[in-house]
């Protein structure tokens, strides 16, 4: 098989998402008929259908399915193409894409970068800054999704170069009505008999939290599941559970919702970032000076 149509690749997926010849024709400005041929000359490339018709619609074969998920990732990556080149046609002289923690998004990178594009030494830089877990941030940055990430280091990083980045401490925030809300710092042991607000699954507080409570044999319960730090404070602000939270990030809320902010004292609760990325060496220019800023950042 060679020299794929891109046309050809997009009028594929665009049949496949709307099960129909004539949708996907109406949606690209082009008739039915030179679809199907342009499909027919696709699976007679790849030696296999790609197509069934049924009775609700044109559905992907096995081996549609197949194409279908290798076609989404390369127009994805022609897109993406297309978006960078045109910010150089527009100007900029750098583009820069960064995966990073939910933790460290909440507390510190947005003014990070913004000290960082507020140089005029950097106005025709751009920077996207994407929320990902650890485990997906480290798997992106060795896949070339992103140059830079920001997660945990305590993530596996083996592979890629590392640079230290900023740290917190994690804490139990409460309702002030709440049995533990009475203590100045708490023990995470100590606070297990109660509800909490849980996080997503893979996020490095909740694995680090499920460990702990294994190792310290009592069941994590929660009450609530929530997908950010912002709504588990609001959990916590209507009374509902209590919840494990940078003290960073939670100490604007406690102020303006009159909540309580108990720093956990176990060793493991004061965590560090890092900086990855593949290779300094192959770095755009633009990304070491955003590494060095970074670094910069975590020493001031």
């Amino acid at each position: 098989m060679r020299d794929l149509d891109l046309t050809t690749l997009r009028l594929f997926v665009s049949v496949c998402e709307t099960h129909s010849i004539a949708r996907a024709g109406e949606q690209a400005s082009i008739v039915g008929s030179a679809i199907s041929k342009r499909l027919a000359q696709l699976e007679e490339a790849v030696g296999t259908p790609l197509l069934l018709r049924k009775r609700r619609g044109v559905v992907p074969t096995p081996a549609g399915e197949t194409l279908l998920e290798h076609a989404r990732a390369m127009l994805g990556s022609v897109n993406r193409i297309e978006r960078d080149m045109a910010a150089y046609a527009g100007g900029a002289r750098g583009h820069v894409r960064i995966l990073a923690s939910a933790s460290v998004m909440a507390e510190s990178l947005a003014e990070d970068v913004a000290g960082f594009l507020q140089n005029p030494a950097h106005r025709n830089i751009r920077v996207d800054m994407e929320e990902r877990v650890s485990p997906e941030i480290v798997r992106g940055i060795r896949e070339g999704i992103a140059s830079i990430g920001l997660c945990w280091d305590a993530a596996d990083l083996e592979g890629l170069q590392r640079r230290s980045y900023r740290a917190d401490h994690l804490a139990i925030v409460a309702h002030p009505s709440h049995p533990v809300a009475q203590h100045a710092q708490v023990r995470f042991e100590d606070v297990l008999d109660h509800e909490f607000v849980g996080m997503p699954a893979l996020s490095a507080v909740q694995l680090m939290l499920a460990r702990e409570a294994a190792v310290a044999g009592k069941p994590l319960v929660h009450r609530v599941l929530v997908s950010n730090f912002d709504a588990a404070l609001r959990v916590v602000r209507a009374g509902l559970a209590i919840s494990v939270v940078p003290a960073e990030v939670a100490r604007p809320f406690t102020d303006a919702y009159g909540l309580r902010l108990m720093p956990l004292t176990d060793a493991w609760a004061r965590r560090r970032f890092a900086i990855c990325f593949r290779d300094e060496a192959t770095l755009s220019p633009s990304a070491q000076l955003l590494v060095a800023h970074l670094q910069r950042c975590a020493t001031d």
